[in-house]
């Protein structure tokens, strides 16, 4: 099992640069690639957006000419003897069908628009189930020392909160800046085909526009990578600590706890007003801007013989334009944050540390015949971090059937070895066999479904005590599970709960005492009939009721498998066919419990500290 190791629950600050990568970006669109026709279309009604946008306001411009001085030359000829003629030269029928017009230009636009964030957005969405999925089955694959060493809160913002952020990339991102800036190129272009220097003089404060969204961008990126920071250590922060609630109350430190969460919250709140300052006065600034740009536009035309209509069209055309430049800095930051987020979640994709089968040895080994159980260690070397090794040289064999109890104080490794053995953590040196094969050539999931372990702290997950007992796995009836629990002693208590054995037992198995949480882990050791049989301290945290139980169970369980058995009690483990005795990880002793009480040495004084009688009493 795994040294835990105190850290802070805050990860560690993540870089305050710009990690904007096009090989980031290509990599996010890499998973759209089951779902091209619909990135297509959200190009093509990204392109139909463009095409849109203008033509209202040329037809607003032709409208406003022909219904004020009968004027029709802001529209080609031939669009002009099409519009007569429908409309008879009536100004009215004309007045009613431009405005006809008009409104299906703007249902049409509408629908478009529709149908393109409806597009983008789903799109996201879709490729945001895919990698979150690959992230997860991902996490689902990590050597534990990742765990031992990253904060659950971080691996749970990166498979959530980070994942979400690359979503944002296709809904608020790339593909609607590209809308935005096409429909800016469209009718920039309509507005120097109307009228050139007209378009210049409106532009010329665009200079201070472009300044200003510069300044707002950098401004919010900054704010925003601090807010993903602060997003990441409140996770952490949280998890851990309604994990160790207990603790913290137990020992009164609600108070020390409560001031160190304030912290955090407030660089989250901090960051979180920086960027909302730079939006107060972003927008401003561009509302500004457009008003200098319309304010030119009318001084411009004062006094010069300007048509009502180019006017008109090109007030529209400016808020077209300002309309996008107002959101597109924002859009950036988005794309901004999905490339910090994507580079996050791609690290731990990247993650080199895994366990997985190793298809070379697979190939070199036999055909996997049913295990029987003999278990062999050579010289194993194992360190949690670099050469601290918590094992040394560790060797012994156990003969199918046969039962091995390990003892010995607290950091001896014990844990360590049943780690190794089911391949929970790789050995850096020697090697591990079971029935003469190393556990590298035998499948994952087999090698772990023929070593059944019954740890001293019992996971349970939310839900009944049935899906606790079979971890969900359909193949194991119902009955099978009954019979397991009649075996174990466990059968008449679940009886007597609401549900019996379809009992919410809650997170963690909040509901049930320690030691009928132990019972239900046996009864999920024995419904998955393992050929070996791990014990970790199986019987250290319970009562001597439950304790007996247990025993009973121990003895019907291990009989006929090969068993490892670590217990502080040494009564426990008196029946064992070998006792190891291991001391700051080296194997001190070897034997049966008799041979070492006569041996007088590591073993036996345990045995005397734990069994010596000072004035009458147990010690």
């Amino acid at each position: 099992m795994p040294i835990f190791v105190i850290m802070s629950s805050q990860p560690a600050p993540q870089p305050t640069k710009k990690v904007f990568s096009f090989s980031l970006l290509l990599r996010v669109y890499g998973f759209v690639k089951p779902y091209k026709s619909a990135f297509l279309w959200s190009l093509v009604f990204c392109l139909l957006l463009a095409l849109l946008g203008p033509l209202r306001g040329l037809f607003i411009q032709y409208a406003v000419d022909k219904g004020i001085k009968g004027r029709t030359a802001s529209l080609p000829h031939w669009l002009n003897e099409w519009f007569d003629a429908i409309s008879h030269n009536d100004l009215a029928r004309f007045l009613v069908l431009i405005t006809m017009l008009q409104i299906g230009l703007l249902l049409v636009e509408t629908a478009v628009r529709f149908l393109f964030s409806f597009n983008t957005s789903a799109l996201g969405q879709r490729v945001v189930k895919d990698l979150r999925v690959t992230v997860y089955k991902k996490v689902l694959s990590l050597n534990l020392r990742q765990f031992d060493s990253t904060p659950i809160g971080t691996l749970t913002t990166r498979t959530i909160n980070d994942i979400e952020s690359i979503n944002d990339i296709f809904s608020d991102g790339l593909i609607p800046i590209v809308a935005d800036l096409l429909t800016i190129v469209f009718t920039l272009v309509t507005m120097f085909w109307m009228d050139w220097r007209l378009t210049l003089i409106c532009l010329a404060p665009l200079p201070l526009l472009l300044v200003a969204t510069w300044v707002f961008k950098e401004s919010v990126n900054k704010s925003f990578i601090k807010v993903r920071n602060a997003v990441a250590a409140l996770n952490a922060f949280v998890q851990e600590h309604l994990s160790g609630m207990a603790v913290v109350q137990a020992f009164s430190a609600e108070k020390r706890e409560m001031e160190a969460f304030k912290a955090i919250n407030r660089k989250h709140r901090d960051a979180n007003i920086k960027a909302i300052f730079a939006y107060s006065v972003f927008f401003p600034v561009v509302e500004v801007v457009l008003a200098l740009s319309i304010g030119l536009l009318v001084w411009w035309v004062a006094g010069k013989r300007i048509d009502a209509g180019l006017l008109v069209a090109f007030i529209l055309f400016l808020n077209q334009i300002f309309r996008p430049l107002r959101v597109i800095a924002d859009k950036f930051n988005v794309i901004q944050m999905g490339m910090i987020a994507s580079e996050r979640v791609f690290k731990v994709l990247d993650n080199p540390d895994v366990t997985t089968d190793d298809a070379a040895a697979l190939q070199q080994s036999k055909p996997v015949a049913a295990m029987q159980g003999a278990v062999t260690f050579n010289q194993v070397w194992f360190a949690y971090v670099q050469e601290n090794w918590v094992l040394k040289g560790v060797d012994f064999s156990i003969a199918p059937g046969q039962t091995l109890a390990i003892v010995g104080s607290t950091g001896s490794g014990k844990s360590t070895i049943i780690s190794l053995l089911n391949r929970l953590y790789e050995a850096q040196k020697g090697s591990i066999l079971i029935d003469g094969k190393p556990v590298e050539q035998y499948p994952l999931d087999y090698l772990r479904s023929q070593i059944g372990v019954v740890l001293q702290d019992v996971f349970l997950f939310s839900g009944s005590i049935m899906d606790n007992a079979r971890l969900r796995n359909p193949d194991i009836a119902r009955s099978s599970v009954e019979e397991a629990a009649k075996m174990i002693g466990m059968h008449d208590f679940i009886m007597q709960l609401p549900g019996n054995y379809d009992f919410n037992v809650m997170e963690r198995g909040a509901t049930l005492s320690v030691g009928q949480r132990q019972l239900l882990s046996f009864v999920r050791a024995l419904l998955y009939n393992p050929a070996i049989l791990v014990l970790d301290e199986a019987t250290s945290s319970i009562d001597t009721e439950s304790e007996q139980l247990i025993q009973h169970a121990i003895h019907k369980l291990i009989s006929g498998r090969t068993a490892i058995v670590i217990a502080h009690r040494l009564s426990t483990i008196r029946k064992a066919h070998k006792i190891m005795v291991l001391e700051q990880g080296r194997v001190v002793e070897m034997g049966t419990h008799d041979e070492l009480l006569k041996l007088g040495g590591a073993y036996a004084n345990l045995y005397h500290m734990q069994f010596e009688k000072k004035t009458g009493a147990v010690v």
